[in-house]
Order: structure tokens, then C-alpha cells, then sequence
């Protein structure tokens, strides 16, 4: 259970969602999916990538003193000493290890530039928090969440079936990757305090808590809003609009976070657009399904 705490189940659908979306619209373009090991290994690849990127983010905040008693999210297992840090650290290359040979499979499939993609995946998710100039610490969380658990996993996804890339794919990616950068925004929101105290200027410290909650808007409109044009760019049937019967899952965590500062209801609202994320992305890819 504690592993299970450590690896942050809740922030799951941002890696998940990606290759599910990315690979759908590969099936949508030729009909079939032309790799199936490749759909898996991508997925399993994905998903420890973001373990490992929790651990070290868990692991390098202690370390840091970033994670204090007074924090408003769930208990981080280094700082409350649930796990001693040199297990953390571990863990956390061994979550790495398997990304990594999960990248070795693809690249022998896909090629080489798979491979560098991935090792850039692991390195962003190790200098997140780790290294000697962490740049989570210095505002820029969202903009790696963006780039590498939407336009690089969606595309990547895209590309190891095959070997191309198209319209389609990257606007999906842009939609996917709005939402995923979405949970990182209400994680700095609720942390915003703490964060400032301990010196970690994310996002949300270095644009205050009004702005922050304009951008959260801003993604998850974005993410409803991109859809249409991306279909249309991508030449598709208009099946993968069922992704817009999500925009109800949208309103509450949207309200939450107007109108909350309490631990328990913006971890609710970090859990609500996972959720959001998750079944944004499983309507999508059944519309895409759909439309083959």
C-alpha cells in the first residue's frame, strides 16, 4: 500500500491517456492496429515513466524541504519517513530501468529516435525536482507536462505504429496534453502556501492563485475547444466528438477550484480531473475507433 501511495495512483491517467489516444488515431488511419506489442509495451513504458518521475519528485522534495508537515496534498512517503530515502531512490530507477528497456523494444521496432525520446522523458521527469537547478522549481512543471505527456507521448504512440506523423495525431496531442498539464496546475494551487515558503516558485507561486485558476480554465476549455479542429485538420469522420460529452465532468473541479483552499477538497479536485482526463481521452478513442 505504501508503494501504491508512493507511485500516486491519481496522476495515472496522464500517462495512460496519451497512448491510448495516440494509438486509436493510428488505428483510425490505417484501419487496424498494425503493431499490438508495440500498443502494450508503449503503455507499460508510459506508465512507468510517470512512476519513476513520482518517486524522484518524492524522494528530491524531501531532500529539498519542500515537503513539510503542513502540506495540504496526501502524505509523501520520504518526508513522512514511511520510506527511507535510499529505497525511494531505488524504486525509483528500477521504474526507470523498465521505461527504459520498454524504449529499447520500441526503438528496435520504430527506430532510434524513439529511444532518444524516451531517455529525454526520463531525464525531464528526473530534473523535474532533481539536479542542480530543478526547473519545477522554477515555474516551468507545466510546460514539461505539456510537451512530454501530450505532444511527445500522443505523437510517440502515433509514430511506433506507424513511422509517421500526421494532422490528426497533434491536435489530439495539444487537446490531451492541456488536460494533463491541468492536474499539475491544481497540484501547484493547492501547494501554492507551502511551495512559497520552501522557496519552490511553480507556476502558481510566480503568477498567484487568481491567475493560476484562469489558466486551469483555460486548459480544460482548450482541451473541448481543440477537438472539432482537430478532426477537421486530421480529415477524420466526427466520431471522436463524443469526447465533448465530458464538459459536464469539467464544471465541478473548475467551481472547486474558484471557490476552495482546503487540502480535502482540492485533493478532490485533483482526483476530479484526472478523471476528467481519463474520460476525455476513452471517448476520444472510442469515437476514433469509430470512424475506421
Amino acid at each position: 500500500m505504501i508503494w501504491v501511495q508512493a507511485a500516486r495512483p491519481r496522476t495515472l491517467p496522464a500517462a495512460i491517456a496519451p497512448v491510448l489516444v495516440g494509438t486509436a488515431a493510428a488505428w483510425q488511419f490505417a484501419g487496424h492496429l498494425p503493431r499490438v506489442l508495440a500498443f502494450v509495451v508503449a503503455l507499460v513504458g508510459s506508465i512507468f515513466i510517470q512512476i519513476g518521475a513520482n518517486l524522484a519528485n518524492d524522494y528530491s522534495d524531501a531532500r529539498r524541504g519542500a515537503d513539510t508537515v503542513d502540506r495540504l496534498g496526501p502524505v509523501r512517503v520520504t518526508s513522512a519517513g514511511l520510506v527511507t530515502p535510499q529505497r525511494v531512490l531505488r524504486a525509483t530507477w528500477v521504474a526507470f530501468a523498465v521505461a527504459v528497456a520498454c524504449g529499447i523494444y520500441l526503438a528496435i521496432v520504430a527506430g532510434w529516435i524513439i529511444l532518444v525520446v524516451g531517455i529525454a522523458s526520463i531525464a525531464a521527469g528526473v530534473l523535474y525536482t532533481g539536479g542542480p537547478r530543478p526547473y519545477g522549481y522554477a515555474g516551468l512543471g507545466e510546460v514539461f507536462v505539456f510537451l512530454f505527456f501530450g505532444l511527445v507521448a500522443v505523437n510517440g504512440s502515433y509514430y511506433v505504429q506507424l513511422e509517421q506523423l500526421d494532422a490528426l495525431p497533434l491536435g489530439l496531442s495539444i487537446a490531451v496534453g492541456f488536460l494533463a498539464t491541468a492536474i499539475l496546475v491544481v497540484n501547484n494551487v493547492r501547494d501554492i502556501e507551502t511551495d512559497r515558503r520552501a522557496g519552490k516558485n511553480t507556476s502558481a507561486v510566480r503568477m498567484g492563485r487568481a491567475n493560476a485558476v484562469n489558466l486551469y480554465r483555460l486548459l480544460v476549455g482548450g482541451a473541448f475547444v481543440i477537438l472539432p479542429f482537430s478532426i477537421w485538420a486530421g480529415d477524420c469522420q466526427w466520431w471522436p466528438l463524443l469526447g465533448l460529452l465530458a464538459i459536464p465532468m469539467a464544471i465541478k473541479p473548475i467551481r472547486v477550484l474558484e471557490t476552495h483552499t482546503d487540502g480535502p477538497a482540492l485533493n478532490k479536485c485533483l482526483a476530479a480531473t484526472g478523471a476528467l482526463l481519463g474520460v476525455y481521452s476513452l471517448l476520444v478513442t472510442i469515437g476514433l475507433l469509430l470512424a475506421s
